[in-house]
């Protein structure tokens, strides 16, 4: 067992990777600077990355269904300039980067590595020149559909609700050709929200190792969202990594359904707030917020240890990440309320017993092996 000194150590000396965060799409709508102190109103801001130690973060591009042919890619666009605009502000305390070596040496640099991730193939409207665009412009990975299918491949919350009728489920073969090109490009192709037909034909199209950026086990916590063991098996032996999400819902079933009733027994003002074009996200944020003593209790830290512990177990400690999800989830576990709280994470990993070895992986080492083997 490691003392308490050599954990902070660890934690410090490690390369921290957190592959997923919605701070840019959150900072658009509430008109909010990432260089500001944003305590108690996000959980995410430049000076509480570095508190937490976090090395390289990957923020999302992220635009929900309402947004389609014509408005999309545009909106993939304003979000990718916002990133940039915070970098310029911040020469000296974080840098976009788009390669392995040039993450590296920024992390050397003691700046933020900051990363650019597509969440929802529907940005790309159909389109391969706005696929090589936003790589051009730093995305390094795209998760092949959000919650929404495309017209080439099926969601999860699709294809489990039986919703979409349009094709058959799963990749077409554009679908195919796009995955062939993130390939070729050096694009990772993230299996995050997207459908079990559509999960397995990407394993069998794809050269590369995958990706699920914001994802948790499906044995310990049955939601659509979540990875069952043969997918988590079939992206152990593709290479690839899964990077357990924070949200208590897709933690805790308890949560999932705690949250049901909670909205249920505010119908009238989650309906109304629906009608407004709201996502989930902010009308769960919203109305937990406004009646706190109501929402359902957040799971102990311990429940995500354990999904980490789950597949560490099922296929390795070599093919599991983070990916946290903050600022676009109304809850993670206790003790977890914002990006600098990452430390609390390394402390339970060393009192359940991993190496200082399985450790490092875990915290980053095992994206950077998919990073660069994606890379060209």
């Amino acid at each position: 067992m490691l003392s308490a000194q050599p954990k902070q150590s660890l934690h410090q000396k490690a390369l921290l990777v957190d592959t997923h965060n919605d701070f840019l799409s959150t900072s658009i709508e509430e008109q909010l600077s990432f260089d500001n102190n944003l305590k108690g109103r996000t959980h995410s801001d430049l000076q509480r990355m570095f508190e937490g130690g976090v090395d390289v973060q990957v923020f999302s591009v992220y635009c929900d269904d309402g947004y389609g042919k014509g408005t999309a890619f545009a909106y993939a666009n304003r979000e990718i300039d916002s990133l940039y605009a915070i970098a310029a502000r911040n020469p000296g305390k974080m840098e976009i980067v788009t390669t392995p070596a040039a993450l590296l040496h920024a992390v050397k640099q003691k700046k933020l590595a900051a990363m650019l991730g597509v969440e929802g193939g529907h940005m790309i409207e159909d389109d391969l020149a706005k696929l090589d665009s936003l790589f051009q412009r730093g995305v390094r990975y795209m998760t092949l559909t959000w919650n929404n299918s495309t017209s080439w491949a099926t969601s999860a919350k699709d294809e489990s609700t039986h919703a979409f009728i349009v094709s058959p489920y799963g990749l077409t073969g554009f679908g195919k050709q796009i995955v062939k090109r993130m390939n070729d490009l050096g694009m990772i192709v993230d299996i995050s929200h997207v459908g079990e037909k559509t999960f397995w034909d990407v394993i069998g199209a794809t050269t590369k190792p995958v990706i699920a950026s914001h994802s948790c086990v499906y044995t310990l916590c049955p939601v659509f969202r979540n990875l069952k063991d043969e997918q988590i098996k079939a992206i152990a032996k593709n290479g690839g990594v899964i990077q357990i999400n924070f949200y208590s819902g897709f933690l805790d079933s308890n949560y999932a359904n705690g949250i049901k009733l909670f909205l249920a027994s505010h119908k009238k003002e989650y309906d109304s707030l629906v009608a407004h074009n709201l996502s989930d996200y902010s009308i769960n944020e919203f109305l937990s917020k406004k009646y706190p003593g109501e929402a359902p209790l957040r799971p102990p830290l311990s429940l995500l240890i354990d999904h980490i512990d789950y597949i560490a177990k099922l296929v390795g400690a070599d093919y599991v990440g983070f990916g946290s999800d903050f600022d676009g989830i109304e809850s993670a576990p206790m003790g977890l309320d914002g990006v600098q709280d990452f430390p609390h994470i390394t402390q339970a990993l060393v009192k359940r017993g991993y190496s200082k070895k399985d450790i490092t992986k875990i915290l980053g080492g095992n994206f950077m092996r998919v990073f660069k083997a994606n890379s060209r």
